[in-house]
Parts: C-alpha cells; structure tokens; sequence
C-alpha cells in the first residue's frame, strides 16, 4: 500500500506542476507584444500596459527620421499585436518598409494594431503645401509632440482606448493604469508649469525643431537653426550668418538633442561665446532621464541651470 501511496503522490505531483506551467504558459501567451517606434512612447506603453512585452526600435541616441529596416526589426514587427508611433510622417522613411517585409496585417491599419500619436492631437507647424525644396518638413506638423505635457495626456488616454480594444480582458487593468498615470502626471505638469514660468522669454539658438513642443510649452523662443533648411547639415554661409544675429546679444544658448551632431553648435559656441545645452531628445537621452517624467525633469533642469547663470551675467 506503500508503494501506492508514493505512485499516488507523484502522480499528484506532476499534475499540480503540469497544470502550474499550463497555467503560465496561458499567461504568458497572453501578453501583448508592443512595438514602439520611439523610446518615449515605449516608456508611455509601459505606464499604462506594465506586463506588456515592449520593444523599442530607436533610442534617444539615434536620429528617428533615418532607421533601417533591420532583420531584427521585421522579426518583432512580425510579432507585435500593437505598434506605436509617433506619426505627421516622422517615420515614413522606414516604417512603411518594416510593415511590408513583416508581413503582418494587424499591425497595418489604424483600426487594428497601429496607433499613431499625432492623430489624436493637434499638431504645432502644419505646411499646406510641401516640396523638396523646403528640406525635411512634416505637412502634418511637427512630430516630436512628446514634449508637449497636455498632449502626452490626451495620448495616454486614447492609446489606453486602443489597449482596451485590442485587449477587452484587461480593460480595468489599463483603466486603472491610465488614471495612476494621470494622477502622476498631472501633479508634475504643476511642477513642470513653475519651471517653465522661469524660462519665458529665454532666446535660443536651436538645432532642427527637435523641442518645438517643449519650447512653445515654456515660453522659449527658438529665433534660428543650425540646419539651414530641416534635415540639411550646418554650412559655413549658414553659421557665419547666426553668428552675426547671435551678436546682438540677446541669445541664452545653444540648444542641441544628445544625438544630434555637435561640430557646428561647437564652432557657433566658440566664436558668439554662447554655452552649448545638449537635451535629452527622449527617454534614455542622458544618464538622468529613464522615463518620461525624469525626462521632462531633466530638461527643464538643464534649461533653467543656463539661463539662471546667463542672468546673474547680466547683472
């Protein structure tokens, strides 16, 4: 009867341990596989879908407008339920590429599996009329709203909408997620508005339009480019000519993205005398920014650091 007992008890055994791994396999099954574009909205998606599997094709030190269509990119396009981009074109170069060799069809229309941010706010710089003689420039508006604290808000709310289509089991889960969120956030959009009240009226010098958002937010004026035209390096014409509107005086900085080149912000730096700010472009940017809201916090850190220093100058 033993021996019985022990055959029983194995036999329990295994069932219990096969049906414990069943069980997590279902679970694991079950989560959603993410794709995002860029990193700040792969730290978005992990705010409101923290057991998600999230991916990031970018990072903070890369350019998102140029992005090749690895293997490694088609093989997690091919298996993401979800992928989220920022949109008004930013990444029309290769996005399109990546959806056609992963050959995934729910990932191929808004009414399954893409989100794009810009659809669901208004975008600053819409250009009725484009053409290749105007360089880089997004008809849709400027795509890097991610700065931008009231938007960032609106899209958490309709990607959570997105989450629960695609994912109605979970429906209170990223409810519940969303609102801690908001919650979070809108506190620091308080914190983030006192900041921007000191940085009103600071004049910079800018490469691209890479913080049009963060800018407009906090009052700063961007009175010139490095690039003479958007997507078009510095040239020696080009700098000598914001060299002479940075004598006038009334520039704070150099404002560059951690990706971006430095050579002509350097040689513009050196001759007007003007510090270089190098801003984290998104989540992962510099050593302090690891989500969303220390990237917002070490912008306006940066930022409100120079031109406190730039006024007692002038005093």
């Amino acid at each position: 009867m033993l021996w019985l007992w022990g055959l029983t008890v194995r036999i329990n055994f295994k069932f219990i341990l096969g049906s414990a791994l069943l069980t997590l396999s279902h679970s694991v099954l079950a989560q959603m596989n993410i794709f995002a574009c860029e990193p700040e909205y792969a730290a978005l998606a992990k705010e409101l879908a923290p057991e998600a599997r999230i991916y990031s094709a970018t990072t903070a030190m890369q350019d998102p407008h140029l992005v090749q269509a690895r293997p490694s990119l088609i093989a997690k396009m091919r298996q993401a339920d979800l992928v989220i981009c920022a949109g008004a074109e930013l990444e029309i170069g290769w996005l399109p590429m990546l959806q056609m060799k992963a050959a995934n069809a729910q990932v191929r229309s808004t009414d399954k599996g893409l989100f794009f941010a810009a659809e669901h706010v208004d975008t600053l710089d819409k250009v009725a009329n484009v053409d290749r003689s105007m360089g880089d420039v997004h008809s849709l508006g400027n795509p890097h709203l991610h700065f931008s604290p009231q938007r960032m808000l609106d899209i958490a709310t309709a990607l959570t909408a997105k989450l629960v289509q695609l994912d109605a089991k979970q429906a209170n889960s990223y409810q519940q997620q969303l609102e801690s969120f908001s919650k979070r956030w809108q506190l620091s959009m308080s914190k983030w508005q006192a900041s921007a009240d000191k940085l009103k009226g600071m004049k910079v010098i800018a490469y691209h339009s890479s913080f049009r958002y963060l800018f407009d937010f906090a009052g700063i004026e961007q009175v010139a480019d490095l690039e003479p035209k958007p997507g078009l390096p510095p040239t020696s014409g080009h700098l000598a000519k914001l060299l002479k509107r940075a004598k006038q005086g009334d520039i704070t900085a150099i404002v560059i993205a951690s990706y971006q080149d430095k050579r002509g912000a350097k040689w513009l730096a050196d001759k007007a005398n003007l510090p270089i700010v190098v801003l984290p472009l998104s989540v992962g940017g510099n050593e302090e920014s690891d989500d969303l809201f220390s990237l917002y916090d070490s912008a306006f850190t940066l930022l409100t650091q120079e031109y406190s220093v730039e006024k007692l100058k002038k005093l």
